[in-house]
C-alpha cells in the first residue's frame, strides 16, 4: 500500500508578479499564430515539403472560451498493476533502459492495443522508469478520436489555456514549430540557451500524470527532449535538506502564461488560476518522493520572505538544471510515442537546429490527483523502503 498521505488543504490564492520574457523557448517550441504559416503548412514551401499529418495541424480560436476546471476525483490505475508487466512487455522485442535510473526504449509493443491489464501496468511502468519511448507506433496514423479514447483511460483530459489545437479536438496539446520559422534563432539573440525546464501546468490544482507525446513530423537532427527524474533529484539532497523541505509549499501561477500569450497575439481559452502545492509529492503508485517545483511555473515558497524564497528555489533550479547523472536526452525517431509521469519528471524542448525544418509534435494529457506528500521518515526516504507499494 502506499503511504498514507498528508492533506495539504490550499490557502487562499496569493496574488505576485513575477516578471517573464514575453517570447521565450517554450513559446517558441509550442508555436503561436503570428509565427504560423497556413499556406506553407499545408501545401509546403519551396525548401520544405507539406505537414505529415494535416489533420494535427493549429487553430487558434479566439471565440473559444471554456470554464474555470472543476475538481474530479482521479483514480490511480497504476496501483492495480501486476508489476511482471506481463500484458504491457510480453510482446516486446526490445526493453533497453536508457540509464540506469532514468528511461527506457521499448519495440515491439503497439500501445494502441493494449488491454486494460496492459494500460494499468503502463502507468506503473512509466512512475517507475519516469520517461518510456515507444517506438513505431501507430497513433499519428489514428483518428485523433482514438487516440484521445486511449488517452482518457488515465485521467480526464486536459484542454489547454493558451495553445492551439486541431479543429474539433481542443484536447489535443499541439507542439508545433512551422517549416522556415526563425523565431528560435531571435531567441538566441538574448539567451545564451533554449533549455526551459519545467512539468506541464503546474498551475492546475489537478496538473497531469501519465503523459503522453507523439512525433508527426521533425528534423533529421535537433529538437530533441530533455527529461529530469525528479525522484532522484530528491534522493541526491541530504537528510537534513530534505526534511527541512517537507511540510513546505509553493505558488505555482498561470498568469504569466496567459499573459505572453496575449502580448504574443495568441489566445487564452481559460482564465488563468494559481494553485498552492507542496515542495515534495508523493506518487500515489510507487511511494517515491519527488521534488515538485519547476521555474516556469512555481512562484514563492509560502511563508517565506521573497529573497529566503529566492534563495531556496534557485538552488533546487540548479541542482534540477545541473543533474545530467538522472537526466535522459530523448531524440525523437518517426512514429515515436513517448510518455511520461508529469508528476515525477521536469522536461524541455532543445532549439537547436537552424535548418528550416517543421517540428510538429501533439500531446495528450491526462489530469491526475491534487499533489501530496507524504510525512518524512528518517533514513527511509525513498531509499531501500521508499518503494514498498509498488
Amino acid at each position: 500500500m502506499a503511504p498514507g498521505l498528508v492533506d495539504t488543504s490550499q490557502p487562499e490564492p496569493v496574488t505576485i508578479s513575477a516578471p517573464k520574457e514575453l517570447v521565450g523557448p517554450k513559446e517558441v517550441s509550442i508555436g503561436t499564430p503570428n509565427a504560423y504559416n497556413k499556406t506553407g503548412e499545408e501545401q509546403g514551401t519551396e525548401k520544405h515539403p507539406a505537414a505529415k499529418h494535416p489533420k494535427y495541424l493549429p487553430i487558434w480560436d479566439p471565440n473559444t472560451k471554456y470554464l474555470p476546471l472543476k475538481p474530479f476525483t482521479h483514480y490511480e490505475h497504476g496501483k492495480d498493476a501486476d508489476s511482471s508487466f506481463k500484458d504491457l512487455l510480453g510482446d516486446a522485442t526490445s526493453v533497453a533502459d536508457i540509464t540506469a535510473s532514468t528511461g527506457t526504449e521499448v519495440h515491439g509493443v503497439q500501445l494502441s492495443s493494449l488491454t486494460k491489464e496492459g494500460k494499468d501496468q503502463l502507468a506503473l511502468f512509466v512512475a517507475r522508469r519516469k520517461v518510456v519511448v515507444f517506438q513505431d507506433q501507430d497513433f499519428a496514423d489514428l483518428p485523433i478520436e482514438d487516440a484521445l479514447k486511449f488517452g482518457e483511460h488515465f485521467g480526464r483530459l486536459h484542454i489547454h489555456p493558451t495553445s492551439g489545437a486541431p479543429s474539433g479536438h481542443p484536447e489535443v496539446h499541439v507542439v508545433h514549430r512551422s517549416a522556415e520559422d526563425t523565431a528560435a534563432a531571435q531567441v538566441l539573440e538574448t539567451r545564451t540557451n533554449s533549455i526551459t525546464w519545467h512539468s506541464d501546468v503546474t498551475y492546475e490544482a489537478q496538473p497531469p500524470g501519465t503523459t503522453f507525446l507523439y512525433i508527426l513530423d521533425g528534423p533529421k537532427a535537433g529538437g530533441d527532449t530533455l527529461f529530469s527524474n525528479q525522484v532522484e533529484a530528491y534522493r541526491r539532497l541530504s537528510p537534513e535538506f530534505q526534511k527541512r523541505l517537507h511540510g513546505l509549499t509553493a505558488l505555482h501561477s498561470g498568469h504569466e502564461q496567459a499573459q505572453n500569450s496575449k502580448a504574443r497575439g495568441s489566445i487564452v481559452r481559460r482564465e488563468p488560476v494559481t494553485s498552492i502545492h507542496p515542495l515534495v509529492r508523493t506518487h500515489p503508485a510507487t511511494g517515491e518522493k519527488a521534488l515538485y517545483v519547476n521555474p516556469q511555473f512555481t512562484r514563492k515558497i509560502i511563508g517565506y520572505k521573497q529573497e529566503e524564497s529566492d534563495l531556496i528555489l534557485k538552488f533546487l533550479y540548479d541542482h534540477i538544471a545541473l543533474g545530467q547523472d538522472f537526466q535522459v536526452r530523448v531524440k525523437w525517431a518517426a512514429k515515436a510515442v513517448v510518455v511520461w509521469d508529469n508528476r515525477v519528471t521536469a522536461h524541455s524542448a532543445t532549439l537547436d537546429w537552424d535548418s528550416g525544418e517543421r517540428r510538429h509534435l501533439a500531446r495528450i494529457t491526462p489530469q491526475a490527483e491534487r499533489p501530496t506528500e507524504t510525512p518524512f521518515a528518517s533514513g527511509s526516504e525513498n531509499g531501500e523502503n521508499g518503494n514498498q507499494s509498488s
